[in-house]
């Protein structure tokens, strides 16, 4: 198995890519250690340096501290991951974790929309996600995730991107926020 790296905007995170699936059904974001039981994340968390790690259908996003350098643990990243399918796993995770749309407003499931098909794919792009949170008073709150999550040109993502395209197709929304 030949594991890929590309880098992202952010130069604190890094998307590796398998060449399998990662995430069976949703993006997730783990910041913690004890978050999980999975053998790869906690493996991962091992490595000197990892932040947060973010697990999208077809790659794994790892955000790093200022501390350390790419050179010094990229290649444990790498063997780390290769180790965990070549013992024969298909996926590191495969079941929902979180995220529900029910008892969403009528506008709510709009925007969501608009976020699943015309943002989320030039995000994950990049190894991140956006998560919609919440709509109140024409503001709508977003969390941003995986190499998203601190990227220097994040601001400019949400404000020239996400913000204009949800305010030209929903009148309704006046500003976005990340949380």
């Amino acid at each position: 198995m030949f594991v890929q790296t590309e880098l992202t905007p952010n130069p604190n995170s890094v998307k590796f890519l398998p060449g399998k699936i990662v995430s069976k059904n949703e993006s997730f974001e783990i910041t913690k250690k004890d978050e999980t039981n999975n053998e790869l994340i906690k493996n991962l968390f091992s490595v000197s340096g990892v932040e947060s790690i973010f697990l999208g259908r077809d790659f794994i996003s790892v955000n790093k501290n200022d501390d350390v350098k790419w050179e010094d643990m990229k290649h444990i990243i790498i063997s780390l991951i290769n180790d965990f399918y070549s013992i024969g796993n298909e996926y590191v995770i495969e079941k929902h974790l979180n995220e529900t749309s029910e008892n969403l407003e009528e506008i709510e499931l709009r925007i969501i929309k608009i976020l699943d098909q015309k943002i989320r794919p030039a995000v994950a792009r990049d190894g991140g996600d956006i998560k919609f949170k919440e709509f109140k008073n024409g503001i709508v709150k977003v969390q941003l995730q995986g190499s998203c999550s601190g990227c220097p040109s994040s601001t400019m993502t949400l404000k020239q991107g996400v913000q204009n395209l949800l305010c030209h197709y929903i009148p309704e929304v006046k500003q976005v926020e990340a949380i």
